[in-house]
């Protein structure tokens, strides 16, 4: 095929790049496959045996819940340095889907052994394809082409509306066929997505096809040892909870991990702001940055009791039939992502006309906000918990208005804190504290599953209580970190003026 067919050919999806329609797509699948099986974890882990669960408690299921989903997070660091030092973004994206599929596959196995084998597969795989794929999109635009945030717009809406196919998909699955089918699906989804990608890699036109600095042969030796030795590591550790032969408490884990993560965001943070040489300008950005990530790491939080207390909340105190049709748990999860399709472009406007009238909320501003919304969520669950507690199942509305609330948060913090770490950060550091930033997601997801542990079927007396403390701490959090932003905005407009003179500065000492 000559240069000029491929340039044609690739120049057609929506006035984008032909590669965004490959982008789009896979992570479309990708996100049906992610999606559908997170629905139905916490249901599966806590399912009788009889019902063809594993019949773990709640606290245990959603601790292993929130080391999943933290995990996903963390590994997302190594797996963008393998890209960008080793493989490239475009293999990384190809190797990762693989092995997330086989970890559905493993999944679909009605076999309890092989479980954790499963998770930590996906785990894997989708710490290698989600960072490299998003990266792949900026590829795709040069550096003073308009339409990137464009692109990142549609790019985001593949992500929503692969969640609503793999909620809808795997939920109807998993009530008329059983859980494993509904794995299946979630496997036969990833390979769809890696089908798709390998016919239409073309229109990349080499986006991401080698490393963004490859290293010399002897550090690459190294690495690949290094690695070799972390994967033997992580088969050892699941053989031996595949055979029993290694105590495992996900609680006092899930614990630790909340611990480390905390340690590394706080070191490579003040390591970053003490000894990277900052001018006193730079530092006051990034102590307005720590703020939004402080508003991050309390956000997801409550904002992941989506897929662990509430979607209990769902199956065991909610009504969910409609005349003689059963709606499965995980449709209800499918709301954020119809909010999110249909309030985006809403909230697009009203930032923009809001700055056509000199109307500027800083970002920690707008964090602290969405927090307190999200955390008025947990309000309405307070009340639909106190119905629940009588003994009567709630009507659905009571779920999907805490979604609401939910998602109207997410999108006033979400997009905003993205957009701070890129322009406060001093911008010789602005990957690695991309990176950082990463690790409030990986913190939240995992104190979220220790939280929802909590919440015990069994007592659901305590459950209003729970829900109510929640939303009275994190609006608490929400009101603190207003009141830092009446000074903390003063630092942010810094980065609007800031010392042209260090922007060529070399980035040390964290290479």
């Amino acid at each position: 095929m000559t240069t000029e067919s491929v340039q044609t050919k690739t120049k057609d999806f929506l006035g984008h790049p032909g590669g965004l329609s490959t982008l789009f797509l896979t992570e479309m699948w990708e996100r049906m496959s992610y999606y559908g099986m997170r629905a139905m974890l916490v249901l599966f882990m806590t399912a009788s045996i009889q019902e063809g669960g594993l019949a773990i408690t709640v606290a245990s299921a959603t601790a292993i819940y929130g080391l999943y989903t933290g995990s996903v997070y963390l590994m997302g660091l190594p797996g963008g340095w393998m890209a960008d030092r080793l493989i490239g973004g475009q293999q990384a994206v190809w190797y990762g889907g693989i092995i997330i599929m086989c970890g559905h596959i493993v999944l679909a196995i009605p076999n309890d052994y092989t479980f954790f084998i499963g998770l930590i597969l996906v785990v894997l795989g989708t710490g290698l394809l989600k960072p490299n794929i998003g990266a792949l999109v900026g590829q795709l635009y040069s550096s003073d082409d308009k339409r990137r945030d464009s692109g990142y717009t549609l790019y985001y809406l593949g992500i929503n509306l692969g969640s609503v196919i793999g909620y809808t998909v795997c939920g109807y699955l998993r009530i008329n066929f059983g859980w494993h089918w509904a794995f299946g699906a979630a496997a036969v989804g990833m390979g769809i997505g890696l089908i798709m990608y390998k016919k239409t890699l073309i229109k990349l036109e080499g986006a991401g096809a080698e490393p963004t600095v490859r290293l010399s042969p002897k550090a690459a030796k190294i690495s690949w040892s290094v690695i070799g030795l972390f994967l033997l590591a992580v088969t050892v550790v699941a053989y031996m909870l595949m055979n029993n032969l290694m105590a495992f408490n996900a609680v006092v884990v899930a614990q630790k991990f909340a611990i480390l993560a905390t340690v590394l965001f706080l070191g490579y943070f003040a390591a970053i702001f003490f000894l990277g040489n900052n001018s006193p300008n730079e530092k006051r950005q990034l102590g307005a940055l720590f703020l939004v990530c402080i508003a991050s790491i309390f956000f997801w939080t409550g904002f992941e009791q989506a897929g662990s207390s509430l979607n209990l909340f769902g199956q065991n105190y909610t009504d969910r039939i409609i005349g003689t049709f059963e709606i499965p748990p995980e449709w209800l999860q499918s709301a954020n992502s119809m909010f999110i399709v249909i309030l985006s472009p809403f909230f697009a406007a009203m930032w923009i006309n809001m700055a056509k009238k000199m109307i500027t909320p800083s970002y920690g501003l707008k964090c602290a906000v969405g927090l307190i919304i999200m955390a008025s969520g947990f309000l309405v669950m307070f009340f639909a918990a106190q119905v629940a507690a009588t003994g009567l199942k709630v009507a659905p509305y009571w779920l999907i208005a805490t979604y609401f609330l939910h998602t109207v948060g997410e999108l006033c913090l979400s997009p905003v804190a993205l957009s701070a770490v890129s322009k406060l950060s001093p911008r010789r550091f602005a990957g690695q504290m991309m990176g950082v930033f990463v690790l409030t997601y990986s913190i939240g997801n995992v104190v979220a599953g220790l939280l929802a542990g909590n919440f015990d079927p069994n007592k659901v007396e305590d459950m209003p209580s729970l829900y109510l403390q929640i939303s009275l701490f994190t609006i608490s959090i929400g009101i603190v970190i207003f009141l830092f932003t009446f000074k903390t905005k003063k630092w942010e407009k810094l980065a609007d003026h800031q010392d042209e003179n260090r922007d060529g500065a070399i980035e040390q000492p964290f290479n």
